[in-house]
């Protein structure tokens, strides 16, 4: 299979990994780093520079992935490849969101039933990218997907990698929980996705155990032998107005849906696993 990426970055280059695809394309905002991922093997494009190659990868893609966030004045791939994607060979357009959609909901469980409620402007361009490609399958019956994450980690970006840079902190809010996904899951739901299409489907990808982000580091701290930061409580945290309104949002996500739909089966379904296995690979050593 053929694909093509808008927004080669962290989770799109494990989905290209993840499949043995006969040609790989896409776009990236910076032109030496288009340079770097040709030289790699991977037909990259600056995003600005729509040029006859970008447009005939496009038309042949067998499927589309689009990671790249929407802006103030809409989703930019929308905006400026809809047309060429609806008429392009595509059988699978992947659209990667965020749970972030679904607002507050105090600490409960939630799924994809639960009717979105975006708190944050972010979180509300999102649904809106969302909505838009969600229409555009629609129209032109094409088998789009949105998949709605939650915080993603992996090799390189992780709990190790703040602990050995000084950054990790230790933040207290009681009652606080969020869901995370390893990068790996989030290939592996896509690839089961593109195995059993379903236009219009949205999923939550995420793993089983929402759980307080204090005790991760400290499991993190434990696997690499080093003191833990100490705790702070929320409201004497020094954070930034994004970083703080993470916090403004408590739930418990459930991943039932590309389970019992999809077949999947995390190779890290708790944050444990997932730190288990980067700690194996020496994340914290290389981090240091």
């Amino acid at each position: 299979m053929r694909l093509f990426v808008f927004g080669l970055g962290y989770s799109a280059q494990a989905f290209i990994r993840s499949a043995p695809w006969t040609h790989v394309a896409g776009t990236v905002r910076e032109a030496e780093k288009a340079r770097r991922l040709r030289a790699g093997g991977i037909a990259a494009h600056a995003f600005g520079e729509c040029g006859a190659d970008l447009l005939e990868d496009l038309r042949r893609a067998d499927a589309i992935l689009i990671s790249a966030p929407p802006d103030a004045g809409g989703d930019p791939t929308l905006n400026g490849f809809a047309d060429r994607i609806a008429s392009s060979d595509a059988s699978w357009i992947g659209y990667l969101s965020t749970t972030g959609v679904y607002g507050d909901h105090g600490g409960a469980w939630i799924d994809e039933t639960i009717p979105a409620a975006p708190q944050s402007r972010s979180s509300g361009l999102r649904y809106g990218a969302e909505q838009a490609w969600l229409e555009l399958g629609q129209r032109g019956g094409r088998a789009v997907h949105v998949f709605r994450l939650t915080g993603i980690y992996g090799p390189g970006r992780n709990a190790f990698t703040s602990l050995a840079q000084g950054t990790a902190r230790r933040i207290v809010k009681p009652g606080q929980v969020f869901n995370r996904i390893h990068v790996d899951d989030i290939a592996s739901t896509l690839a089961a996705s593109l195995l059993r299409p379903r236009p219009g489907a949205v999923y939550n990808v995420t793993d089983d155990e929402p759980a307080p982000p204090q005790d991760v580091i400290a499991y993190a701290a434990r696997l690499a032998g080093v003191e833990p930061p100490p705790e702070v409580a929320f409201e004497n945290a020094r954070m930034s107005p994004t970083a703080r309104s993470f916090y403004a949002e408590n739930k418990r996500v459930s991943n039932r849906l590309i389970k019992d739909e999809l077949g999947v089966r995390l190779r890290f379904p708790t944050y444990r696993e997932g730190l288990d296995a980067l700690h194996a690979a020496g994340e914290y050593v290389q981090a240091a």
